[in-house]
């Protein structure tokens, strides 16, 4: 198994690196749909939103270049750690996010398998995180 996934990693960088990028530019183009989510104690959510949107788009292109690419790993292990008081935020106060497409109202399911999913999401990051 450890074969199959060895070959698998190089081409699940070129998906996770965009991922990130197009997540990222998303915070720009729908900023209210990301500050509905913050966790009120935050200030200035907004500008949390931007930065943590700028951040996915710096991070997705860094993992894709060689260089940086560790650097870019670890960073997004910490991104994905800073962002996680939202997703606990949404899971236990039952945010429903207006204006977002399909309705803005997540199932308890999905709210919570988001917790888990940061999980994997890091896993997926450290796994960059040796250089290669």
């Amino acid at each position: 198994m450890r074969v199959s996934l060895a070959r698998l990693k190089r081409p699940l960088l070129y998906v996770m690196g965009p991922l990130y990028v197009v997540a990222g530019i998303l915070h720009f183009v729908v900023p209210e749909l990301y500050v509905q989510i913050m966790p009120p104690v935050f200030p200035a959510p907004l500008a949390l939103v931007y930065l943590s949107g700028l951040a996915e788009i710096v991070v997705g292109i860094g993992v894709l270049i060689p260089r940086t690419r560790r650097y870019a790993a670890w960073a997004t292990i910490a991104l994905l750690v800073a962002i996680f008081p939202a997703n606990v935020y949404m899971a236990i106060s039952g945010v429903v996010v207006a204006g977002m497409p399909g309705g803005g109202a997540p199932s308890t399911l999905v709210r919570w398998a988001r917790l888990p999913l940061q999980g994997v999401l890091i896993l997926w990051a450290y796994w960059y995180t040796d250089g290669d």
